[in-house]
Order: C-alpha cells, then sequence, then structure tokens
C-alpha cells in the first residue's frame, strides 16, 4: 500500500483546480508518475492494488485500472500476472541517475541563454496593450472599420480560391496583394515598386529584425534616430549592432553628422515622413543626401514608413524609397495602422538584389503570410476601399488631434505644453512642471491613462522630459473624459 503521504499526494491531484478539466483516471496516472519520477516510489515498489487504491480515492475500480494501464504502457510501471503492478526498473527512475536537487534548475533561476537571447530578454521585446486605453499610442480607429465590407470579400475569396487558401502560401506573400501594394505605393508614396520586389510579412517589427541580421554583422554600427521608435532600436539591440545616435531638429535628422562621422556605418534607420516620436519631416535636401552617402559609401537606408498615410497639413513627401536611383534604400510599410493591428499584415519593398535572400530569411521565422488575409486585402486596397477608408480616417483623425490639443491647453497647460505634429496618430508633449517624467507617467498609470515616457526613446539619455498621447482610437468624448482625470490626478499629486 501507498504511504499516508504518497496517498495525499494523489488525493491532492485530484482535487486541485488546475486539474478540473481532466478526467479522474488521467489526473491519478499524472500524480503517480510524479511520485516515481521524484523517487518517492523507487524501482521496483509495489503499488496498491487497483481495488484497495480505488477505496481510498473514492472512484471506481476501473478508473484506477485506467490509471494503471497508462503507466504501463508508458513504461513506469510493470504488471505481472498473479503478483500486482510495481514501479519500473528502469534507471533513469534510480535514486542515483535522478538529477540532484542542488545541481537541477529551479524555477527562479535565470536561464542560460545565448547572447543574443540575453540581449532579446534584457529589452523586454515589444509589447502591445490588448485593451489600449487612453493615451496608448500607435492604435488606430477600429470600431468604425467597415467589417460587413470585409466579410463580404472574405466570402468571395473563398468562394473562388476554395481550399487553396488552407495550403501553404508563397513565403514572398500572395503575387495578388503584392501588385496591389506596389501600385499603391508608387501612386499614394512616389515609390518605385513592382511586384516582383515586395515581401509581404507579418509586421514591420518582422522587417526590422531581418534587415538587422541579414544586412549587419554583430557589432557593425548603424545610425539610428535620436529620440528612435523603441521596438527598431530593440530589434538592433537583440542583432548585437552598435547603435550611433544621431540628433534631430526641426528639419529631421542630422545628416551632416552621419556624413562627417569618421568610422563607418553599414546602415542608417529613419522614419523620415513623420518621425517617431516628435512628428518632424525630413526635408528634401536631406533626403538626398542621405541617398548619396549610402550609394557612395555601399550603405543601406532602412526607411521605416509606418503611418504616413495620416498627413493633416498639405500633402506628404514622396518617400526616399523613391528618390533613390542606386537602390539602397529598404521601404518598410504596415496596415496595422492604417486598417486594424489584428491583420498581422506589413510589407517591405526592396532592392531586387535583396528579395531572394529576405525572402529565403523569412521561410525561417514563420514560413508565409496567411492567404486568406492577404487575398481579402488584396481586394480590398483594388476595390478602392482602402483608399476610401484612409481618407475618412484622416478626417476623424485630424479632428481628434484638434480636439486633444485644445484640451491639454485648457487642462494641462500648468503641467505640459504640447507640440502638434503635421501627422500621425501620437502628439508629443514636454513637460514645462517641476514634476519628472516618472512621476507623470505613474501619475497617469495610477488613473487609467496610458502615456509613454520620451525620455525613454533618447539613446544619448539628453532628451528634454515629455509624454506621447496617442488619439486616433479614443472619440473626443473619451479624449475629453481622459485629459480632466489626467489633469485632477496631477494638480492631486502636485499637492
Amino acid at each position: 500500500m501507498f504511504r499516508r503521504s504518497q496517498l495525499e499526494t494523489v488525493k491532492a491531484w485530484l482535487a486541485h483546480p488546475a486539474q478540473a478539466g481532466m478526467p479522474l483516471h488521467a489526473r491519478i496516472q499524472r500524480a503517480i508518475r510524479q511520485l516515481i519520477l521524484a523517487g518517492t516510489l523507487g524501482p521496483g515498489k509495489p503499488l496498491p492494488a487497483s481495488r484497495a487504491l480505488a477505496g481510498s480515492l473514492g472512484v471506481s475500480r476501473d478508473t484506477v485500472e485506467a490509471a494503471y494501464a497508462q503507466l504501463h504502457a508508458e513504461g513506469f510501471i510493470d504488471r505481472r500476472v498473479g503478483s500486482g503492478s510495481f514501479v519500473a526498473e528502469a534507471t533513469e527512475f534510480s535514486p542515483g541517475r535522478r538529477t540532484s536537487q542542488r545541481g537541477a534548475l529551479s524555477c527562479s533561476q535565470a536561464p542560460r541563454l545565448s547572447r543574443r537571447g540575453s540581449a532579446v530578454f534584457q529589452s523586454g521585446g515589444v509589447r502591445e496593450l490588448l485593451s489600449p486605453r487612453p493615451f496608448a499610442h500607435g492604435v488606430p480607429e477600429t470600431r468604425s472599420f467597415p467589417l460587413r465590407l470585409w466579410e463580404r470579400l472574405q466570402r468571395q475569396v473563398l468562394k473562388e480560391a476554395g481550399t487553396q487558401v488552407l495550403l501553404h502560401g508563397d513565403p514572398q506573400g500572395s503575387e495578388q496583394l503584392r501588385r496591389a501594394v506596389a501600385d499603391y505605393v508608387n501612386l499614394e508614396r512616389g515609390a518605385r515598386a513592382t511586384a516582383d520586389r515586395v515581401l509581404i510579412l507579418t509586421s514591420s517589427q518582422q522587417a526590422l529584425t531581418l534587415c538587422a541580421t541579414m544586412l549587419l554583422d554583430p557589432a557593425e554600427r548603424i545610425f539610428i534616430e535620436d529620440p528612435v521608435y523603441y521596438g527598431a532600436r530593440r530589434a538592433f539591440d537583440a542583432a548585437g549592432l552598435e547603435v550611433v545616435p544621431i540628433g534631430l531638429d526641426h528639419q529631421g535628422l542630422l545628416v551632416e553628422q552621419i556624413i562627417g562621422d569618421p568610422r563607418r556605418a553599414r546602415a542608417v534607420f529613419l522614419t523620415p515622413s513623420h518621425q517617431f516620436p516628435t512628428g518632424v519631416t525630413l526635408t528634401l535636401d536631406r533626403r538626398l543626401a542621405l541617398i548619396e552617402w549610402a550609394a557612395r559609401h555601399q550603405g543601406w537606408i532602412i526607411e521605416d514608413d509606418y503611418d504616413s498615410e495620416f498627413h493633416y497639413a498639405g500633402k506628404p513627401t514622396a518617400c526616399v524609397q523613391g528618390l533613390d536611383p542606386h537602390d539602397r534604400t529598404i521601404y518598410i510599410g504596415t496596415f496595422t495602422k492604417s486598417l486594424f493591428p489584428g491583420l498581422r499584415i506589413g510589407y517591405v519593398v526592396l532592392p531586387p538584389q535583396l528579395v531572394k535572400p529576405m525572402t529565403a530569411a523569412r521561410t525561417l521565422l514563420d514560413g508565409h503570410s496567411a492567404p486568406m488575409a492577404q487575398l481579402t486585402l488584396a481586394r480590398f486596397i483594388e476595390g478602392g476601399h482602402f483608399g476610401a477608408h484612409v481618407r475618412a480616417m484622416r478626417g476623424i483623425y485630424a479632428e481628434r488631434l484638434a480636439v486633444l490639443a485644445g484640451l491639454v491647453d485648457r487642462h494641462l497647460s500648468d503641467f505640459a505644453e504640447a507640440r502638434v505634429p503635421i501627422g500621425g496618430l501620437q502628439m508629443p508633449c514636454t513637460i514645462t512642471c517641476g514634476m519628472t517624467e516618472r512621476m507623470v507617467v505613474d501619475t497617469a498609470q495610477r488613473v487609467g491613462v496610458e502615456l509613454l515616457g520620451l525620455s525613454s526613446l533618447h539613446a544619448a539619455g539628453n532628451g528634454q522630459p515629455g509624454f506621447l498621447m496617442g488619439f486616433a482610437a479614443y472619440t473626443p468624448a473619451e479624449i475629453e473624459v481622459a485629459v480632466r482625470k489626467l489633469a485632477d490626478a496631477l494638480r492631486t499629486a502636485t499637492r
């Protein structure tokens, strides 16, 4: 028979809430298996007769028999006719072969990771809020998305493609979607794209990871904006690159610092249309100077055009890729901001010589993007629905930006000053009171308001304290409630 402690262990497994969805025989089987693996039941030890154990546990004999049968099938116990059931004599279960408690890795110990693995873990990754609250940045309005239209287009795809959409897709992406993307960026962004140069990905973050690992070796230098988008910085840090921060002014990246740097870098990362987080636009003369630098030094320009669709003052400047005759620019775009985050479709327009290497590398990450979503999106673009949706959202977002700027000026002027951007989905503010950035962000968090501190985005650590306020996903009424709540909380904190 089991000792009392062993029997109590099995009973505890039966009663544990985490096992509630598991059949009784499986719970008994796992409890006994754990006793064997822990060495509590040593090799050759007899198990209770099934009838006796069933009586002790208050279950049927068939339940215990089913547990014993599974343990026997897995090799944990031997069953001998006329003698009973015994713990198997396998050497793996013997006390001498079990890892000592001192040598075992406990749950509280840090795992031994590679240098790159440690860098990824220490960066914290890039985590998005599952249920965003004001003023989470980079979140588009999704409540007004034309779901019925999308559903109709998806049904058309299913009707025409049938079970073909259930199979693996082209790693480079659906040709229909690649053609639609190329046509769109050529028309709207002044790009130089063809379908065979487009690579469909799950996100712009995946594109950044591919660029970091495929274009540069560990310890090689890359110029980045300062402040910079944290997802890019973390992708470059995780790849072991040496990031070199370059400052900004009202005309964008200080390109002369790149040109005058005696130490060469292999690439430069920039967000020229709406710099993240300042919102400034890189001027034409600086774009041309960067293109010349890349051509002269055989460097790469990684252009992240993450939300260029939303420009509220005049026409957006043509993308750098469309100005580059030397094919040294990698253009990254995404539908996460322009449509909805759950779509998980981004893209990159590549120089011809990079298409095959990047596509091969992509197969090692996730193989391909879902064909159903790609084909539905292609129809959405080709039918003019994407352009119509962007135009409608542009008007809504412009109104919400104006509302937020006015409310900040009215209710938060004692604490911060708004820097109204000409586009994008978020507005930066600089702190003008005596509170630290951390105090402001923490105070906001306590009342359910989400702010992103600006100083963490400065690689050089000398940025003016401030915060970023996303406005796109929130109605004017929601924005007003959140601003008033934040103002009250800050007044209370300063008192």
